[in-house]
């Protein structure tokens, strides 16, 4: 599925629309995106992360499933991270997909929706952004390595990309 990743030392775990997975090392999150956005929460010293699939940018009071909204799924992810003992400034986060799957300008363009709740919310909880792939007109399909906590980016026509 990824190259260069050899399947043998980490399970994969998918992680789809409106779900978030936390886990530690050895293990690997894949999702894929199209206006979707990815948010991934990483611990270096724990080797632990959590990898949101964010579907739509506001949750507009619902939190039945926090994951699914980019402005209730990073103070749910953080909460999580809290609960395994992670500390506010331990945690890097990383953010992908938010493509314009579906034309029609900016009025319509979901994904950029998706993206800039989910980095303004991310900068507001004070959790340093170290890498970004968002934007653009096509899908992605995303590695999260919680040995290394980088976040491999696989899209149509470009060379996968880590980030």
């Amino acid at each position: 599925m990824f190259p260069g990743i050899e399947k043998n030392l980490a399970r994969e775990m998918p992680v789809g629309m409106g779900q978030a997975v936390v886990t530690r090392e050895p293990a690997r999150l894949t999702s894929i995106l199209g206006s979707c956005v990815a948010i991934t929460m990483y611990a270096p010293k724990l080797q632990l992360g959590i990898l949101s699939h964010v579907v739509l940018p506001n949750a507009n009071g619902s939190v039945a499933v926090p994951a699914k909204f980019a402005d209730s799924a990073v103070p749910y992810m953080i909460s999580v991270m809290q609960d395994r003992g992670v500390k506010l400034g331990e945690l890097v986060a990383k953010v992908a997909g938010g493509a314009c799957m579906f034309g029609g300008g900016r009025f319509m363009d979901i994904g950029e929706h998706n993206a800039r709740v989910a980095i303004a919310e991310l900068e507001a909880a004070h959790i340093p952004i170290i890498g970004r792939d968002i934007a653009g007109n096509v899908g992605r399909r995303i590695c999260f390595d919680l040995s290394t906590g980088t976040l491999t980016v696989e899209s149509p026509g470009h060379p996968s990309r880590i980030i």
